[in-house]
């Protein structure tokens, strides 16, 4: 199923753009997930082309084939192109923060959940990676305000993923110099020289993080100064800031998307998806939305996590340890940090090895999948659980499909990571 639903405030024209899949299993009873992709400004059909969506694309761009780790294998999930502008979506490009980005996404759930009212007792998940570790905590804290102020239709709100996002720039941006030379592979990504010169800036980059969480006049030089000095000296050596193992070689995004490109500017696509004319082409990512962000960058979002926690919605804060530029590094400080009526516990956790079993190959061994730490809130079902991927990127479930499937599938489930 694949459409629009508009998220007009009043005259706006905003229509956004979303692909659905009903579950492999059960989908009358299985968990309903929404996918975000970051950027801000990048299309969420590519991460369900590259990354965990039922289909992959062949290298000439003109058909598909099956991913037998695609995320809808236990749960109904679809991909939304937002805010307008972004993907196949159209219309009014007027978000610049995750106020309008919260709001424009209650109002499509909305509009979703009224056409579709047998998902509505579902348990509902929102997911984001990279810039969606702003998107995925501000849209699902107007969820839950939406709920408690009893706004339109109630939505079963159970948890939030962020995948290698970023949340809490303040802290993040304070462990760029340690994952560029001190990260878990021993790989020196910069010069001792340029390592000290990250270290030296540290303090005034966290000093103009602050002011810009007091006033959005300080955030557009805090993003200039914290990475023209943090994360310039690694773009400079000419590795992938996703996978500091490899070159990030000639493509733009260190990745080459021109078989996705193909395939949704197809003809053939754009009408078996119903994409209106209104949609010239496809693009990976839409300079001119990011742009529009500019000010959001460096603001810090974990803190709406805090009254949700509390309220018995569970979080998982998931990384890949071989991404740079949203690491797992400052990924687990800013998650150990938080305050909540489980941070003792949490902050004081042992990390412990993450089992799991292949979904596809159930009879083969068990394997290690990373290290994780979680606790409970005081009262209610309320959670929150770091997880460090190994040998992933910024992309998870690209790079290890068969980990982020059982992440996903445990998480839904709740069932414990150790």
């Amino acid at each position: 199923m694949s459409g629009y639903y508009s998220v007009d405030e009043a005259s706006l024209d905003k229509n956004y753009f979303f692909w659905f899949f009903e579950s492999r299993s059960k989908p009358s009873t299985d968990p309903l997930v929404i996918w975000l992709t970051g950027g801000p400004g990048c299309s969420s059909q590519l991460a369900l082309l590259t990354e965990n969506g039922p289909c992959k694309v062949s290298e000439d761009g003109l058909s598909t084939y099956n991913n037998p780790y695609s995320w809808n294998s236990n749960s109904n999930i679809m991909w939304i192109d937002q805010p307008a502008g972004v993907g196949y979506s159209y219309g009014t490009k007027n978000d610049k923060d995750e106020a309008a980005v919260g709001e424009d996404m209650y109002q499509f759930l909305q509009e979703f959940f009224t056409a579709h009212p047998e998902y509505v007792s579902n348990h509902f998940f929102v997911f984001g990676e990279s810039y969606g570790g702003h998107y995925a905590p501000a849209i699902a804290s107007r969820i839950f305000q939406g709920n408690n102020n009893k706004e339109g239709i109630h939505i079963n709100l159970s948890g939030v993923g962020v995948g290698n996002g970023l949340t809490d720039p303040v802290i993040q941006y304070q462990y760029y110099p340690e994952m560029a030379m001190n990260n878990s592979y021993n790989i020196k990504t910069v010069s001792e020289e340029a390592y000290a010169k990250m270290v030296s800036h540290v303090p005034s980059c966290v000093k103009m993080a602050e002011a810009c969480q007091q006033n959005t006049d300080a955030c557009v030089p805090a993003d200039d100064y914290c990475n023209l000095m943090e994360t310039t000296p690694y773009y400079n050596t000419g590795l992938n800031p996703y996978d500091i193992r490899v070159p990030c070689g000639d493509s733009a995004l260190c990745y080459d998307f021109t078989n996705i490109e193909t395939f949704l500017n197809l003809n053939s696509t754009r009408q078996a998806l119903h994409v209106s004319d209104k949609v010239k082409t496809w693009e990976t990512c839409n300079t001119a939305v990011d742009i529009m962000f500019a000010s959001d960058w460096m603001r810090n979002y974990q803190q709406v996590l805090e009254p949700m926690l509390e309220g018995g919605v569970r979080v998982l804060i998931y990384a890949g340890d071989v991404d740079f530029i949203c690491n797992w590094i400052g990924n687990k400080a800013w998650t150990k940090a938080l305050p909540w009526s489980g941070h003792k516990e949490f902050s004081s956790a042992t990390d412990e090895n993450w089992v799991y079993t292949d979904a596809q190959n159930p009879s083969t061994p068990a394997k290690v999948g990373g290290l994780a730490r979680s606790a409970k809130a005081a009262s209610g079902e309320g959670s929150l659980t770091f997880l460090q991927v190994y040998e992933a990127g910024h992309m998870v479930p690209m790079d290890q499909p068969a980990a982020a499937l059982a992440l996903l599938n445990g998480f839904l489930t709740n069932k414990p990571f150790y």
